[in-house]
């Protein structure tokens, strides 16, 4: 098929990072042992495992001849693409990594970045968040960017101290319940 009727180009407009895992300008990309672990992890696979038997399958469908009409040849350069575009990603980002071990903070009574804090609203709900790195958040599992919102308003506090959250619908009021670290 001739690129004039594809939608590719040869820039990776998708290269760019998610604005969602954006950091804000001016600092570091800071993230905990484990995330460091798991992204590492994740481009190692990427590079021995999937890169690797994506690149034999399309070389096999090229090798079958016309390439316009081969399902294999093209998905298997569309998947290719995928992964080179993750490579690079993960690459920068565990580049730019500054990794905190949050077993090893000092200030164990305040919240700073790898603490697991549990707080309850100004409605009587009781919340338990950790604050990790920006690429390694996952609000649904309780684990939140040092970035958000919420870790913001929290960030040097201390249990029994309320702080004042910003929302779309006003200003609530958090109060710090319990404020822990893993082990070192």
């Amino acid at each position: 098929m001739n690129k004039a009727f594809v939608k590719e180009s040869d820039h990776d407009e998708d290269d760019d990072l998610p604005e969602s895992r954006a950091l804000p300008a001016g600092t570091k990309n800071y993230m905990t042992t484990a995330g460091y672990r798991a992204l590492n992890e994740e481009l190692m696979h990427l590079m021995n495992v999937e890169r690797p038997e994506v690149v034999s399958v399309v070389s096999w469908a090229a090798s079958n001849g016309d390439r316009s009409e081969n399902g294999d040849y093209l998905y298997g350069k569309k998947r290719l693409r995928e992964i080179d575009r993750r490579i690079r990603y993960l690459t920068r980002r565990l580049e730019s990594a500054e990794v905190v071990d949050p077993a090893q903070q000092p200030n164990r009574d305040q919240v700073f970045f790898g603490a697991t804090v549990s707080y309850c609203d100004s409605k009587g709900e009781e919340f338990t968040v950790t604050i990790v790195g920006v690429d390694e958040a996952e609000p649904l599992a309780g684990k939140i960017s040092w970035v958000s919102p919420v870790a913001r308003a929290l960030i040097k506090a201390r249990e029994g101290d309320t702080v004042t959250l910003r929302t779309p619908s006003g200003i609530e009021e958090l109060d710090i319940l319990e404020i822990r670290y893993p082990d070192p």
